[in-house]
């Protein structure tokens, strides 16, 4: 199935690991295509492996192609602030590293006021015992992640990492937003 870009609109967010991100909006309804890679950084095309040595300033993020008619950045930014810990820095669960950090990146100015109010009613609607440290950054580029990153989770079901983490997160999500799901 060909998608058609010019009808989409792109949001950009980094919540831990780009496997488990990649999983929960590849589910929603309106998102037409998700792509798993490195943004944030300061290395031109970085590897995997530089990005988990923590060198680089790359977030592991995802890039969400989305029909506006369909799902709203608005209701992205509610998937994207309920499916993972927003006060934790540079960390979600078990993965540890400034390529895990809570980012936003920005691709215009209306974006960025949203993602920058919904942190501020966050943050003083006491929801969380701990500040909000999502860090809201310009979008500058993105780096595909490796092939093999790539529908990780939809190809990789049984192993351990999606079993144990990506799957209860899912469970969890599917249950908070099932009028959203494909």
């Amino acid at each position: 199935m060909s998608v058609d870009f010019s009808k989409l609109d792109t949001a950009t967010f980094g919540a831990g690991c780009f496997w488990c991100v990649e999983a929960v909006f590849q589910r929603l309804k309106g998102v037409e295509k998700v792509i798993s890679g490195y943004a944030g950084g300061s290395v031109v095309k970085p590897t995997y492996k530089q990005v988990c040595e923590g060198n680089t300033g790359h977030a592991e993020v995802c890039q969400i192609y989305f029909d506006p008619s369909v799902i709203s950045y608005k209701e992205l930014l509610e998937v994207f602030w309920k499916t993972h810990d927003p006060t934790t820095l540079n960390r979600q669960g078990n993965d540890v590293g400034t390529q895990y950090r809570s980012v936003v990146f920005y691709h215009n100015e209306e974006q960025k006021k949203l993602a920058e109010f919904y942190k501020k009613e966050l943050d003083s609607s006491g929801i969380f015992n701990d500040p909000v440290i999502t860090e809201i950054s310009p979008y500058t580029e993105l780096y595909i992640a490796e092939d093999y990153h790539q529908n990780y989770f939809d190809e990789n079901g049984n192993q351990p990492y999606c079993s144990f983490v990506i799957r209860p997160k899912l469970e969890k999500f599917e249950k908070v937003f099932k009028e959203k799901l494909k």
